[in-house]
């Protein structure tokens, strides 16, 4: 840490004092009022603080919040003006690095060597410098390429209950794009388990994608103040790699449901009255300042995977549709899918994406997407049917429809490499292209005669027919 208080040490007087300490909220007794979001530090016993200022509370008094922990603080110890918001270090070579919010390393490693400070919060690039959405982001995920593609320069949001799988796709994705596309991935762990971060990072490395990966945490046991900043953090590095170094970023968050809680946490530190389900009344302007920085510019493009925490299953929740609002593609995790064994348990008729449209996938892509769509909706209509009365009550045409959607629907699970050491079972990623292939073939009749268990948990169907055939 030494290397980045040395930045912040003060150049003049204190700023003013410690008056309050409450848990990580200080309250501090100023000579002159420093701006919102200003960063103060202080210094005791050789432990190093910093405070984000939230709140002016009169004319000489402001409530900041603690970004370390507050163990050892006390009234009357002297606070200092760092001269701007909080800043990172940002430099070409913190690629393969693990980092805390302060760009502090967290991997055993050296201190990043800056090129530059800069400020965490920030305004979005230009309008005028933005570009739009140029095209799909091939993931090798079969269901996520047909149904609900991931757009280049585009947001994308991952939700689900707890446990259904929203971790190891993040994986999966950033595996597949290191190794597909060559670009740059930033993981942020919003409010990470540390067993959950400590598996991310090991994966990572066995992985081998870690040389083109940077990872910035902030714990699951850290101060709401540093779960709240640590997604700017990423953002600011992402945007470094964008802009000055040129690359196509992959910015991965996980999870942004946590950033949402540390923000009702410090709302409720400062006395705010909480507002829809007890959020914070700043949800959707916090939310904004986060995601409307994830743009795509004529220097490079940032895409965006995040994922987001359903609680209690309920897609209404203030927080959940919040963050939907700001995204392009929508990929919902199912228990339901989970519990029959498809993984990735990705819902495919509740997964959908703004850009599934005739003009832009083209027209091959977007009629056998909704051939698939529709044969698996009419099955999900007749599941009720065939409980009670057996197949043998449908009609034939519906007898064949069901056939066919019960192998698609197996055809769409597929074994992943990032958890190839826990399952057993080698990873397979498969093109647009050939699935498009594939599932053309399902809708065709083609491989009506291979079982269901030939079509599960595999990568392409290639050989299947002459299989069958032999």
């Amino acid at each position: 840490m030494e290397q980045f208080t040395q930045s912040m040490q003060p150049a003049s007087e204190p700023i003013g004092m410690i008056e309050e300490v409450h848990g990580p909220v200080i309250d501090v007794v100023c000579d002159r009022l420093p701006s919102l979001h200003q960063a103060l530090f202080c210094t005791f016993d050789h432990e190093h603080y910093t405070f984000e200022v939230y709140r002016h509370l009169d004319e000489r008094r402001v409530r900041a919040i603690a970004l370390h922990p507050t163990a050892g603080l006390k009234r009357g110890l002297p606070v200092f003006d760092s001269g701007g918001p909080l800043r990172i270090p940002v430099t070409p070579d913190c690629l393969n690095r693990l980092l805390d919010v302060f760009g502090a390393p967290l991997d055993g490693g050296q201190p990043l060597v800056a090129k530059e400070m800069r400020n965490i919060i920030a305004r979005p690039a230009p309008l005028a410098e933005t570009i739009p959405a140029e095209g799909i982001l091939e993931s090798g995920i079969k269901v996520i390429d047909l149904l609900c593609p991931f757009v280049k320069g585009g947001k994308t949001g991952l939700f689900g209950g707890a446990g259904v799988g929203k971790t190891v796709l993040i994986m999966e994705f950033m595996h597949a794009i290191v190794n597909l596309h060559q670009g740059v991935s930033v993981f942020a762990g919003v409010g990470e388990r540390i067993r959950e971060g400590h598996e991310v990072w090991h994966e990572m490395q066995s992985a081998g994608v870690m040389p083109r990966t940077l990872m910035v945490f902030g714990q699951m046991d850290e101060s709401p103040g540093v779960r709240f900043r640590v997604g700017l953090s990423a953002v600011t590095y992402a945007e470094y790699l964008r802009d000055t170094l040129g690359k196509k970023v992959l910015l991965l968050m996980d999870n942004v449901f946590r950033f949402v809680q540390a923000g009702s946490e410090i709302s409720g530190l400062l006395g705010r009255m909480p507002a829809t389900v007890g959020y914070q009344p700043t949800l959707m302007t916090e939310v904004a300042e986060l995601q409307e920085r994830i743009i795509s510019t004529r220097s490079g493009d940032i895409t965006a995977v995040q994922a987001v925490y359903v609680p209690a299953d309920d897609m209404t929740d203030p927080a959940v549709s919040t963050i939907l609002s700001h995204l392009d593609t929508m990929v919902i995790l199912s228990r339901s899918q989970a519990a029959k064994g498809i993984y990735p348990a990705v819902d495919p008729l509740l997964s959908s994406s703004k850009m599934m449209d005739r003009s832009f996938l083209g027209d091959r892509h977007y009629s056998i997407a909704e051939g698939v769509r529709e044969h698996l909706a009419r099955y999900k209509e007749l599941e009720d049917i065939i409980a009670m009365l057996g197949l043998e009550a449908l009609s034939e045409k519906d007898q064949r429809i069901v056939l066919r959607a019960r192998k698609l629907q197996r055809y769409l699970s597929q074994p992943f490499h990032v958890v190839t050491s826990h399952t057993g079972i080698k990873g397979a990623s498969v093109t647009l292209e050939q699935t498009l292939t594939d599932c053309d073939a399902f809708l065709q009749g083609k491989y009506d005669a291979v079982s269901e268990e030939q079509c599960y948990m595999r990568g392409a169907m290639a050989g299947s027919a002459q299989e069958v055939a032999a």
